[in-house]
């Protein structure tokens, strides 16, 4: 068999040259010249054989009301928080992606799932970073039962897929795919071409033979996953592993799932023994004081499917300075700068000469806009020295024209809040429940205004008892 042809394609306008140059000859454009394999005109039985139709009739029509899903089989990793980030489980022949800074912990879980498989479940373990004897003493220092765990150390991917088929696991784990490279191209591993090819040739693998297969990728200094963008669209699942190397916690985040709910969240603490999950992510965001504080509120926020109760703390001071800070830790910096527009517009509220400093304990961030009524208490509460009640709890968007508009998931946040203890809520009123929610009482807000009465008075205009 012929060995195949590789050249090198343009990026901006997709024409081919034989060998690579600095600047494309068609349209100009400098750096912009990748390797790809060369696709042979007519070559239609090659093309086949490529794509993995070798032998096999060509699909046909179908109407989409004679296909029937299926319930596709989930596998228990063994890890909950894992488990739950993915959707129910692992689906035989998804590939998930996994990236994350270094140190932060992503070989580590892996190695930890992988231990969890019992012997009748064959997974594979493909090291590319790391020698077999490095694997080995980090499952001695966490304490694993890794008798059966079946480890490779190699970069080539032909002779992976080789093994693979051989050894026919279930579970595959490569790490990392940047230090994987294929015979077909001449670039160096970690290359555009060669992270899209390997890619491409170990998620038809996995289709083709149902093994389910986790990718672990490096980042970029942007904290972006590295290589072509088109790895992600490849894979069927995105994981990101969130936080700093030196502290405790550790989030896992789905940013794609075909499986499951996206910005689903899984929460790990990093301990002497490995990662273990933290099976109620509010206990750590959460600093119950002991007296209510000024500047200090607790906010029910929806990562995915799971409701997260959050401390929004804010700080306001009198500004040294020409220009007051606004400085945001864990939300958006222009969504306080326009929160505090409307908190003066319909709240009368100046802060012109004030610099207003707001974070989310736990190093959490924030996205939704659940969190502006929240953010625009703490920072009132700051502001007048006034505390808040330290079993309250608060969500809501706020308009531009003071309106308290509805969040999504309004009844999971107060059964959650309700569980944990917290006796009281001031929501918007389009979340107000239909009937009471046991052991808490609600205050219903349909103006930005009737919030500062109720802050003001303590005493909300219209309660569901």
């Amino acid at each position: 068999m012929a060995k195949a042809k590789s050249v090198y394609q343009c990026s901006e306008c997709g024409a081919q040259a034989p060998k690579w140059a600095g600047q494309c000859g068609d349209c100009g454009a400098w750096n912009s010249l990748s390797e790809a394999l060369a696709v042979l005109p007519g070559a239609g039985g090659k093309a086949a054989r490529f794509a993995g139709y070798a032998g096999e009739s060509a699909p046909r029509v179908q109407m989409l009301s004679e296909v029937q899903p299926g319930t596709e089989a989930r596998l228990s990793i063994g890890i909950g928080e894992l488990d739950r980030v993915l959707g129910g489980g692992l689906v035989a022949g998804s590939v998930v992606l996994i990236g994350g800074d270094p140190g932060i912990g992503k070989s580590t879980v892996l190695l930890q799932a992988l231990a969890s498989f019992d012997a009748d479940l064959p997974a594979l373990y493909i090291t590319g970073e790391e020698s077999p004897e490095q694997v080995a003493m980090r499952a001695r220092r966490l304490g694993l039962a890794a008798e059966s765990l079946r480890l490779l150390a190699e970069t080539s991917v032909e002779r992976i897929v080789a093994q693979a088929r051989a050894e026919q696991p279930q579970v595959m784990v490569i790490d990392s795919i940047q230090t994987l490279y294929t015979e077909l191209l001449q670039s160096a591993p970690g290359s555009v071409a060669q992270v899209r090819e390997s890619a491409a040739q170990l998620v038809r693998f996995a289709k083709q033979t149902g093994t389910a297969l986790f990718l672990v990728g490096h980042v970029t200094k942007e904290g972006t996953l590295a290589g072509p963008r088109v790895l992600e669209h490849m894979v069927d699942t995105v994981l990101y592993f969130e936080g700093e190397p030196g502290e405790r916690y550790r989030v896992i985040r789905a940013i794609k799932n075909r499986f499951g709910a996206v910005n689903e969240l899984g929460v790990f603490a990093m301990t002497d023994r490995g990662l273990k999950e933290v099976r109620n992510p509010s206990s750590i965001f959460l600093s119950r004081h002991e007296q209510p504080v000024a500047g200090s509120v607790i906010l029910v926020s929806m990562e995915g499917t799971h409701p997260l109760l959050v401390e929004v703390q804010a700080l306001v001071d009198d500004s040294q300075l020409s220009n007051p800070r606004r400085v945001t830790v864990g939300l958006e910096h222009n969504r306080l700068a326009m929160l505090l527009a409307v908190q003066h517009r319909h709240g009368g509220v100046f802060m012109s000469d004030q610099d207003v400093f707001v974070n989310v304990v736990g190093g959490v961030r924030v996205n939704e806009t659940a969190a502006d009524l929240a953010v625009l208490l703490a920072v009132l509460s700051s502001f007048r020295d006034r505390t808040v009640p330290n079993d309250l709890i608060v969500f809501g968007e706020v308009g531009l024209a003071g309106e308290i508009r509805p969040v999504p998931n309004g009844q999971q946040r107060l059964r959650e809040a309700a569980k944990l203890g917290f006796k009281r809520a001031l929501i918007p009123a389009s979340n107000a429940p239909r009937s009471a929610v046991e052991g808490l009482e609600i205050t219903a807000v349909s103006r930005y205004t009737e919030a500062l009465e109720w802050f003001s008075a303590e005493q909300a205009p219209q309660k569901i008892q």
